[in-house]
């Protein structure tokens, strides 16, 4: 009777001090779903045991109990400068966080109409697998915030001694044990998951500014595609109707036979470039299928107009808008923080936790109860985290240089992609101002001068094809425009499909 007493003591004691010295802390904050806002990091409490609370918005890390050789100003939040933005080519009613549940329904694809940019964003954000990937990885990230918050679990078990002697039970009870966390090492550990959730929602970013820039590559790509198609059957049409007048002015004895066999060679040409145009729209859909998470979409028609105006842009202000808002780089300073965090973590860990035990036990052989009081500590003789310690240090200087090394590589980036829109833009613009104007005005003397008789209709002949040539240069050149506006309007990101980081 006595030991059950004791036992039922014991069982008191656990359930009123030991449980809710584990979830106290925890039991803090209402429960509650959590979103990321500038200058703090908060995760979202998904499946955990019973019993255990939701998590809602994490306080600020303060690390004012890091040893004085440990950098101690480690920000609690995201600088205002390096904040992660969403992408600016997101259509204008979507959230920047945005999920497909939060998007409105794309138009169907059964309706009468063209399909718009806003609605192959859409559908990529729905549907593009790489953005799962991503959410999953934040989801992960804020369980492992969820994990650093808990205390570690009370232990309970039976104790025995002198069992047999002098054919007595000897002594039988239980015990109960409580591991306590010392020199912060639960908020650093917390501050570590912190920066770790930093970093996944700036992969999610990046990962959004892929898909998005692939999507509105795709898009020009297409209409590009459709608009070179378009000219190669007006050439087509042209090269055909000049064989047959060739071969009547043949038949006439008004031009040779290397007349005819010129314009069967410009018609089969044109035939070539008509077939290679239908197989690049083709692709180019295929491509953009894919990027939507859509591959089975068949090719529909797109709206959009071509030859607006690109966004004209300068140096200083994309490498501005580049340092201040790239997510990649956003990601890095992360990186930084959490090695911070990391260092005086493995520090705090040279201070060993503690356990404290109490037990019961029933003593058999004289009918009486005891009580015993356990306190443990580890000696740091041998083992003082230092191996830790030191690769702490390395990953902390590694992530510094890292920020360093990522601002170079992206003015490299830079550099080459803005070479690239600069001579692309200039080349657009002078087809537009000088080269396309000036075909169009020879083609219009060779045609008048056809109907007069001064030329013949070789010379007429020549005219289109080297008229159509024009445009389609020009269209070659309008197409690299575009795909370095996205490249540089999109913080250089692209491989909507490849895996996140």
């Amino acid at each position: 009777m006595q030991l059950h007493r004791a036992i039922a003591l014991l069982l008191l004691v656990l359930v009123g001090s030991g449980g809710q010295l584990v979830l106290a802390e925890a039991m803090k904050t209402p429960p509650g779903a959590l979103r990321p806002e500038a200058g703090c990091i908060r995760a979202t409490a998904h499946w955990v045991p019973a019993g255990t609370p939701r998590i809602a918005v994490l306080p600020p890390v303060e690390l004012a109990d890091v040893p004085a050789h440990v950098p101690a100003d480690l920000p609690a939040t995201v600088p205002a400068d390096v904040t992660p933005n969403a992408p600016a080519n997101l259509p204008a009613d979507l959230p920047a966080d945005v999920t497909p549940e939060t998007l409105p329904a794309p138009a169907s694809l059964d309706a009468p109409g063209a399909l718009t940019l806003d609605d192959l964003a859409r559908m990529a954000l729905a549907s593009n697998p790489t953005l799962v990937q991503a959410r999953m990885a934040l989801q992960a990230a804020e369980g492992g915030y969820v994990q650093a918050r808990l205390y570690p679990n009370p232990t309970i078990g039976y104790a025995g001694a002198d069992l047999g002697i002098a054919g007595t039970a000897g002594q039988q009870g239980v015990f109960v044990a409580q591991e306590f966390v010392t020199a912060g090492k639960r908020r650093l550990e917390t501050a570590v998951a912190s920066c770790e959730i930093e970093q996944a929602r700036c992969g999610l970013e990046a990962q959004q500014w892929r898909v998005l820039n692939d999507v509105r590559s795709g898009y020009y790509e297409v209409l590009l595609a459709q608009r070179t198609i378009d000219l190669n059957e007006e050439l087509v049409r042209i090269g055909e109707e000049g064989v047959a007048v060739t071969e009547k002015l043949k038949a006439a004895m008004e031009v040779s036979q290397a007349d005819v066999l010129q314009a069967r060679i410009e018609a089969d040409t044109a035939n070539l470039g008509l077939y290679e145009a239908r197989q690049r729209h083709q692709a180019a859909w295929r491509q953009l299928a894919a990027v939507l998470g859509r591959p089975e979409m068949e090719p529909q028609a797109l709206a959009g107009e071509l030859d607006r105006e690109v966004p004209e842009l300068t140096w200083d202000d994309t490498l501005r808008e580049l340092l201040a808002r790239s997510p990649e780089l956003a990601r890095a300073r992360a990186a930084v923080r959490r090695a911070r965090n990391d260092e005086a973590l493995q520090w705090a860990n040279r201070r060993p936790n503690f356990e404290v035990g109490l037990g019961f036990k029933y003593d058999d052989s004289d009918w009486r109860t005891l009580a015993d009081v356990e306190f443990a500590v580890p000696l740091p003789l041998i083992d003082r985290n230092q191996g830790n310690i030191m690769r702490a240090q390395a990953d902390l200087i590694a992530a510094e240089h890292e920020v360093r090394r990522l601002e170079l590589e992206l003015r490299d980036r830079l550099a080459e992609a803005f070479e690239q829109y600069a001579n692309a833009r200039h080349q657009v613009e002078t087809y537009t101002q000088k080269i396309l104007p000036n075909a169009q005005a020879s083609l219009d003397l060779i045609a008048g001068g056809y109907r007069e008789g001064e030329f013949g209709y070789l010379t007429l002949l020549t005219a289109q094809r080297t008229f159509f040539d024009v445009n389609l240069s020009y269209l070659a050149n309008l197409k690299e425009l575009w795909a370095r506006s996205v490249e540089l309007e999109g913080m250089l990101l692209g491989g909507g499909l490849e895996g996140p980081e």
